[in-house]
């Protein structure tokens, strides 16, 4: 079957405005029809929310419907779902698990976290010692996982954890399908610098996930992680945002309206973020061009870097040209969010919360191996326990 053209997408986009029409519709029947539809991301394949076409035209249905104000599903809210869990469900999962899945992820239905990071590993997350032990059909796991955005509102989590100690440590982990109501799985708030706790910690005592729920083969879930990273730092670093959107925008409206606050130094810096701004922005664009042709490379991480700096050089220069009122924060009250909010609140809010994006999806010393490595081609650096047993490793 030949995959459908942009002219081809807009009729159907049509007809399913015309079916369901989003003033009269609810919300969550619309999103399961557009799923249905094929128009929920086009260049999946039919059956699981696209219609096979090249990913460049997804725009095409997007225009169609903003221009009729029709729902989303709204994306920051399931962020992780959408950004990592999906792509690595289509890549490695069984034909059933991409059927049960994806349509509530995508529709909202079902919340997704990351159960990756552990207090034990830091940094290096192939170092990690959550166990999963086979128990006929069942694997029972047992660890910690930590920096665990969105837990406490999740139903479904992926998972890696080690299930041959005796493999060396990026050989030995493998993939898992989490559910979070499960009996064994306690998840506790993190307070953050900002006040609120959007991380949490989780604990995970004899929890019971069948091998139904593994996604690739066993001892092999370091390769399936590598998908759902890649994703992540794409998802961060190379969201499409119109120009002046993220961190920029709100330090470039309080220039044009606090003519008072200027000076010549600070403008020259504002100048030269700007434009730096810009640029970044410009690279997602192209980065998310070259994924119409293949699955997202290490040039992520490049993106993932530049977001972390930008944010917190441009959260900085907005609280200093504040001046006094830039020492304000608006509200400290312990709350647990229920989305990932990067720029929202105040300026204080901004400054604090883009501290941790230097950390989260990868940190930044991590990511400037990667891009030394397989961007640059540098030479690796020496690693001295890439073929030792994990249970020989000193912890």
């Amino acid at each position: 079957m030949t995959a459908p053209d942009a002219a081809e997408l807009r009729r159907r986009t049509r007809e399913l405005l015309a079916a369901h029409p989003p003033a009269t519709t609810d919300r969550t029947d619309f999103l399961k029809a557009r799923f249905d539809a094929g128009l929920a991301w086009v260049h999946y394949p039919a059956g699981l929310g696209g219609l096979d076409a090249p990913r460049s035209l997804q725009p095409v249905v997007d225009a169609e419907l903003t221009a009729a104000d029709a729902p989303d599903n709204d994306p920051r809210r399931i962020g992780i779902g959408l950004g990592m869990a999906a792509p690595t469900v289509l890549g490695y999962g069984t034909d059933e698990q991409k059927k049960r899945f994806l349509r509530p992820l995508w529709v909202g239905d079902e919340v997704w976290c990351q159960l990756f990071s552990e207090p034990g590993a830091g940094s290096d997350l192939a170092a990690l010692g959550t166990r999963a032990v086979r128990d006929g059909e069942d694997w029972v796991v047992d660890g910690q996982k930590v920096w665990t955005s969105s837990a406490h509102v999740a139903r479904w989590a992926i998972l890696i954890a080690r299930t041959d100690p005796d493999a060396p440590k990026h050989r030995g982990i493998s993939y898992f399908i989490c559910d979070m109501t499960d009996p064994g799985v306690e998840v506790r708030p993190l307070r953050q610098i900002t006040g609120e706790a959007e991380f949490n910690e989780v604990f995970l005592t004899g929890v019971r996930i069948p091998d139904s729920h593994r996604l690739g083969p066993v001892g092999e879930g370091w390769k399936v992680a590598q998908t759902t990273l890649m994703n992540e730092r794409v998802s961060i670093g190379g969201s499409r945002i119109p120009r002046e959107g993220g961190m920029i925008g709100p330090v470039a409206a309080t220039w044009r309206e606090r003519p008072e606050l200027r000076t010549h130094d600070l403008h020259q810096r504002l100048l030269t973020l700007w434009v730096e701004a810009e640029v970044a922005r410009l690279t997602g664009t192209r980065l998310r061009q070259q994924l119409v042709a293949g699955q997202p490379g290490p040039e992520g991480s490049g993106m993932k870097l530049a977001f972390a700096r930008l944010n917190q050089e441009i959260s900085g220069l907005e609280v200093e040209l504040l001046g006094d009122e830039g020492l304000l924060y608006g509200d400290w009250t312990m709350h647990r969010p229920e989305l990932v909010d990067f720029t929202g609140r105040d300026a204080g809010y901004r400054y604090l919360r883009s501290k941790g994006n230097s950390i989260e999806g990868g940190t930044s010393e991590v990511l400037l191996n990667i891009v030394a490595e397989r961007v640059l081609g540098l030479p690796a650096e020496p690693r001295n326990d890439k073929d030792v047993a994990w249970k020989d490793l000193s912890r």
